[in-house]
């Protein structure tokens, strides 16, 4: 099975198309930090628009808790986007209220309208079926079809991601297509080498898409704070590093699989140990095999990968056919240990093949490092949802438009 593509929706000129976007962006101050999610989804708003229809944009942004939350308001994204878009943007105040049925009641084709945070109604997330189906019902009321363009939340089984498109026309928007059908490849008929690079913060973030891959991968590359996790597991001293103790006996299985399986599950042979978390720490970069205690003792931690390893995972990249990246080497924000995740990033751009950003924070720190994103093979706009699909789950954004 298939997804729906635009094209399913036939002729949209004068009609109104509800599009569900993926806004959300990272704020300080009420100002966005990094537009990457509102220019992904410019390809499908300009294709309606181009189309002859009027645009309904709807998207949520951070968590508020079911109620309005001024930090969380889409205004600066409708401010945003239309210095993105050569079309008018106005923005609704509410979501389904009053201001919303006016604006909508008079946008024009060409048009576009951004509704209010989507979360500031506590039915968007509802686990109660007919609570979700109610406010799909208002979201949907007076336009003529369903565009399905937010991958960051098609693992979601939400009002404005399953329940809506199952009450008028739908398709996935250019974005989620492109998106699955990079993840797709991943998952089936990949070129080999095939490597997949793992970090960010938790190994329990991580099991599923471990598990699933394991049998399909020739490589598996593990940073980011996770590592510790595995190290502590073989006998290595980590000081404070983080270190989940309750999945030492989990990764120490994924260990024996992979030998049994022969795939190279690949830790760090250094890492930069800082004496605290902060950006002003002292720090000595110390090799694995010499530390039977961290240069600062037992309050020692490790926030990135080493220049060796660093060397030795770009290494195994460049010679890839196939990359998945998903989780940062270290704490790139600060920039005394951004070195291993600018290493991996500039590997992954370098790759003769297939390479993918798996979106959350990898997505982030390439561009907060100053790569273009036209380097890379694809940059996924959601994290969650990539990792979910790797894992072999049933996504519902994704079932309920035909998958």
């Amino acid at each position: 099975m298939s997804l729906r593509t635009l094209e399913t929706l036939g002729d949209l000129s004068g009609k109104t198309v509800l599009v569900r976007c993926d806004f959300n962006v990272p704020l300080a101050d009420g100002v966005i930090t990094d537009d990457g999610r509102i220019r992904a989804s410019l390809a499908t708003l300009k294709r309606v628009l181009n189309a002859g229809a009027a645009i309904v944009a709807i998207s949520h942004l951070g968590r508020p808790d079911g109620a309005p939350e001024a930090q969380y308001s889409l205004a600066p994204v409708a401010a945003r986007l239309s210095e993105l878009i050569d079309a008018p943007v106005s923005f609704a105040r509410d979501t389904v209220g009053p201001d919303a049925t006016e604006r909508r009641g008079s946008l024009k084709p060409g048009e576009i309208l951004v509704l209010e945070n989507l979360r500031f109604d506590p039915r968007e997330t509802s686990s109660v079926e007919s609570e979700r189906a109610e406010f799909a019902g208002l979201l949907t009321a007076g336009v003529d079809a369903f565009v399905s363009d937010g991958f960051g939340v098609v693992h979601r089984k939400q009002a404005s991601v399953f329940d809506a498109a199952r009450l008028v026309p739908s398709a996935a928007g250019l974005l989620v297509a492109a998106e699955t059908d990079v993840l797709r490849r991943l998952t089936t008929d990949t070129q080999r080498p095939y490597t997949v690079v793992l970090g960010g913060s938790k190994v329990s973030d991580k099991l599923g898409v471990i598990e699933h891959l394991l049998p399909r991968v020739d490589r598996l590359l593990i940073g980011g704070g996770m590592v510790f996790t595995f190290l502590k597991a073989l006998g290595h001293n980590i000081g404070s590093s983080l270190c989940e103790l309750d999945r030492l006996d989990t990764v120490t299985q994924y260990l024996h699989t992979a030998a049994e399986l022969g795939v190279d599950i690949v830790l760090p042979t250094d890492i930069v140990v800082a004496s605290r978390f902060g950006a002003d720490a002292d720090t000595v970069v110390t090799a694995m095999d010499e530390m039977e205690e961290t240069p600062f003792g037992s309050s020692g931690l490790g926030l990135d990968i080493g220049p060796e390893t660093a060397e030795k995972f770009g290494s195994l990249i460049r010679s890839s056919k196939t990359v998945f990246w998903n989780g940062p080497m270290g704490v790139f924000e600060m920039d005394k240990f951004a070195a291993g995740t600018r290493a991996i990033a500039d590997a992954l751009t370098k790759v003769d093949g297939l390479g993918v950003v798996g979106g959350g924070d990898s997505a982030a720190a390439v561009r907060a490092l100053g790569f273009e994103e036209s380097a890379f093979g694809h940059i996924s706009t959601g994290g969650g949802a990539s990792l979910e699909f790797l894992e072999g789950k049933s996504l519902p954004g994704l079932e309920v438009l035909g998958w």
